[in-house]
C-alpha cells in the first residue's frame, strides 16, 4: 500500500504525517509512506486545500487535518 501525503510541511501536514504514520502502525498495515510537498502536483490532484492523503493513488481526502480514526476508515477501502 503506498499512502501519499499532500501539503507543503505546514503544522498540520506534519500532524497528519503523524497520525497517518499511528494508524498503520495500529492496523499491522505495511505501508510506504510519501510526502508530497511540490503544489504542482497537490493541485494536480486536485487538492485545493491541505493537506491532503492519497492511498493507491485515489484521494480519500484533503482540507482539513485527518484524526487515526478517519485515517484507519480511509486505509480499510
Amino acid at each position: 500500500m503506498k499512502i501519499e501525503i499532500l501539503g507543503p510541511g505546514c503544522a498540520r501536514c506534519q500532524a497528519l504525517e503523524k497520525n497517518v504514520r499511528k494508524a498503520v502502525e495500529e492496523m499491522g498495515i505495511d505501508a510506504e509512506i510519501v510526502k508530497i510537498t511540490e503544489m504542482g502536483k497537490i493541485v494536480s490532484y486536485g487538492v485545493m486545500s491541505t493537506p491532503g492523503v492519497m492511498v493507491d493513488g485515489k484521494l480519500k481526502g484533503a482540507g482539513k487535518l485527518f484524526s487515526v480514526e478517519e485515517i484507519k476508515e480511509m486505509l480499510k477501502d
